[in-house]
């Protein structure tokens, strides 16, 4: 259950950026300018940067947003579809910004991690007060998958898009069900994994169907095998590690991104490249990402209203 102390390493991570962030998330592959993105939460931004020698990553444009930043995806036009506090902005690709309908109307909760499904609808959850929610939101509006989570977070699905993996962080469980890539339906939600030590945070997956999980509070990532068994790990020098992804034209390089928050004066001395964003090559590669459709009904009623 969860344990990961005897599990092999899986490659030395080089620490690729410069720059500390406070929440450093959601980093995905952008394949249409073939960039990496990353947000940090509490800035409210998304970070573009692109591969250097050695694994690098130089910081080309940061882009703020009017609150926190949960997540970001792309369509295939190249539009960003940016998952603020309370609502979902569209960034068309000349930089314009287009607010979406309030979506959060709980006094203290906001859009957490999310990603695009198969079909591009995106699933993003949220964090807050407790009895966290997990939807779905398209052109025909929100579904709720979840609304009784502890702290939604990282999602990822199967090569063939019928098997969706999602995290309850608090929790420390992996969740697992069917997924129609066709109409979005879900099947029964069942428990994949239970951590024994740290809690999971964001994951991607590899051409394998290996999951591969951050731990936050243990430093590292580790990759899972389809039926639950951790078969190997990423030491990373930061504690608090909040997600991988495997970026770069031929997805072979597993990006990293960790996080200031919550770390003492004194957790910083020891770690000092907390922070900063990681690059590693494991042997293993990612799936191509999936880009979100580009819809949005502009009158999309709130969670609330669907519970």
């Amino acid at each position: 259950m969860g344990d990961y102390d005897h599990a092999p390493l899986l490659g030395l991570p080089r620490v690729a950026t410069g720059v500390a962030h406070f929440l450093a998330e959601g980093p995905m592959w952008d394949p249409i300018r073939g960039r990496i993105l990353w947000v940090d939460i509490m800035d409210g931004a998304v970070h573009q940067g692109r591969f250097a020698y050695g694994g690098a990553i130089e910081a080309e444009d940061t882009v703020a947003f009017p609150d926190t930043v949960g997540a970001v995806a792309v369509s295939s036009a190249g539009e960003w579809l940016v998952a603020g506090t309370r609502r979902l902005y569209v960034r068309d690709v000349d930089g314009g910004v287009t607010a979406g309908p309030e979506l959060v109307d709980v006094e203290g909760r906001r859009f957490n991690d999310g990603k695009s499904d198969p079909a591009g609808r995106f699933v993003v959850g949220t964090k807050g007060p407790g009895d966290e929610q997990l939807v779905q939101v398209d052109l025909d509006g929100v579904t709720v998958l979840d609304d009784d989570l502890t702290l939604s977070n990282g999602l990822a699905w199967t090569r063939d898009g019928h098997t969706l993996y999602t995290v309850d962080t608090m929790s420390r469980r992996i969740h697992v069900r069917d997924y129609d890539p066709a109409t979005g339906a879900v099947g029964v939600r069942r428990v994949f994994l239970e951590i024994k030590k740290g809690y999971p945070d964001g994951m991607t997956i590899d051409s394998d169907d290996h999951l591969w999980g951050a731990l936050w509070g243990e430093g590292c990532v580790v990759r899972i095998a389809p039926g639950g068994r951790i078969v190997g790990r990423v030491d990373v020098p930061a504690p608090h590690v909040s997600c991988p992804v495997f970026a770069d034209p031929d997805l072979e390089t597993l990006v990293i991104t960790t996080a200031t928050q919550g770390l003492s004066p004194e957790d910083l001395s020891s770690h000092p490249l907390s922070g900063r964003l990681f690059t590693v090559k494991t042997g293993h590669r990612g799936i191509h990402p999936n880009l979100w459709a580009g819809t949005l009904q502009s009158s999309t009623p709130s969670l609330e209203e669907h519970t």
